[in-house]
């Protein structure tokens, strides 16, 4: 049929053809057609649209490589739903009532005697915090429980920071059950791998210290600070949860940077034996509010500063070797900001827009540890107003 055919007895191209795309029609291999397409694209492009997308792509990868993180993080309530709510029990408190009293309004009796409290912590390298911790709950602890490692999570090195300046907490050496364990320094190792086999030797090390059944157990990261009162109320009452998380204040560098009070991770126990592991994840819904203080990054020094950067779990978060210069993190200190640049580690768009920025600076120190404000000049760089480091 002639208007089937061209001329040459290949298919008939029924469309009109330009000097630019005149070689498309008649192909008969699809894939000398798709490049004829390409071809035809690219001719079409002028010189202009050739440089702004030479620019547009790189500029576009190095955004990614610098800000991805964070685009991750502000895209998060995106793939990521947020945990179970916990359930928030009130917590009363005031120094003129009666123990019998206070158990009766959070729904416990109380006891006869009160029970034993064993305070077991991995020490890194935080000993003005350690001492303020151990100040707080020095009254009611019958046994302080502290291990540490000549490894940092991250597999460096490090030295026994504890055992170079014991003589600084003789006040609770009677009290004292301390232990080493060595480190396995595998670099390349998830780090949160070291850290739970220094948390299953840190069991180990209870049962030295003679932890027995119904003696409470504080689980707790040495920042993670209970108040005295919350311990005294959990020893003296009768029938509190078998697990219960504490919700603290949760500050950042100092009692001048409140970020919130969503600080969930430290616990206490009623110790059972072959069931209770020392741990620093969820562990229950249960959670008693305003039970004590986190105060995260909360060095004298900047060089503590750059060891924990560099020796704690999440050391990925280093991305660029600037975020070690010392100048800077004096700065990001004094600012309020995030040492590793990052956004908000939240679920929903509204919480991550909500605390974007630095934190707003407080001038507020009431209700915090009784031995920081009875020795605030010596440590002052905890207080407001006071948040330049010392060098060293």
């Amino acid at each position: 049929m002639w208007w089937m055919m061209g001329e040459g007895g290949g298919h008939y191209c029924s469309k009109k053809t330009d000097d630019i795309c005149a070689d498309v029609c008649g192909q008969e291999s699809s894939r000398v057609l798709s490049m004829a397409r390409v071809r035809c694209i690219l001719r079409g492009l002028d010189v202009k649209t050739f440089i702004f997308l030479f620019a547009l792509i790189p500029t576009c990868v190095f955004v990614i490589y610098v800000h991805g993180q964070k685009i991750s993080y502000f895209l998060r309530p995106l793939w990521e739903s947020p945990p179970k709510p916990f359930h928030d029990m009130p917590h009363y408190y005031h120094e003129n009532v009666s123990m019998e009293h206070l158990c009766k309004l959070h729904g416990w009796g109380v006891r006869e005697y009160p029970r034993r409290v064993y305070d077991a912590v991995l020490f890194s390298n935080e000993l003005d915090i350690l001492t303020i911790r151990w100040k707080e709950l020095y009254p009611y602890i019958t046994q302080f429980v502290l291990l540490e490692s000549n490894s940092t999570f991250t597999g460096f090195p490090k030295p026994l920071f504890f055992a170079n300046h014991r003589d600084q907490f003789k006040f609770v050496e009677p009290r004292l059950t301390y232990g080493t364990v060595g480190g396995r320094f595998k670099r390349k190792e998830n780090p949160f791998i070291e850290e739970a086999y220094q948390r299953v030797a840190l069991d180990q090390l209870l049962r030295i210290a003679g932890i027995s059944d119904d003696d409470l157990l504080i689980m707790s990261d040495v920042d993670e600070i209970p108040s005295r009162h919350t311990i005294n109320l959990l020893r003296w009452c009768d029938d509190i949860p078998q697990v219960l998380h504490l919700r603290l204040k949760n500050y950042l560098y100092s009692f001048e940077f409140l970020v919130d009070n969503n600080s969930w991770r430290a616990s206490v126990h009623r110790y059972q034996t072959g069931k209770t592991r020392y741990a620093h994840y969820r562990q229950t819904d249960d959670i008693l509010a305003d039970a004590g203080w986190h105060c995260s990054f909360c060095f004298r020094r900047i060089s503590e500063f750059i060891f924990k950067m560099k020796a704690y779990s999440h050391f990925d978060r280093v991305r660029f070797s600037r975020y070690l210069n010392p100048k800077r993190v004096q700065k990001v200190i004094c600012k309020g900001a995030d040492l590793f640049d990052m956004l908000p580690e939240e679920y929903t768009f509204k919480e991550i827009i909500g605390k974007m920025g630095p934190i707003p600076h407080s001038f507020s120190a009431v209700h915090l540890p009784a031995y920081l404000l009875e020795n605030a000049e010596k440590y002052k760089f905890l207080l407001p107003g006071n948040c330049v480091r010392e060098s060293g």
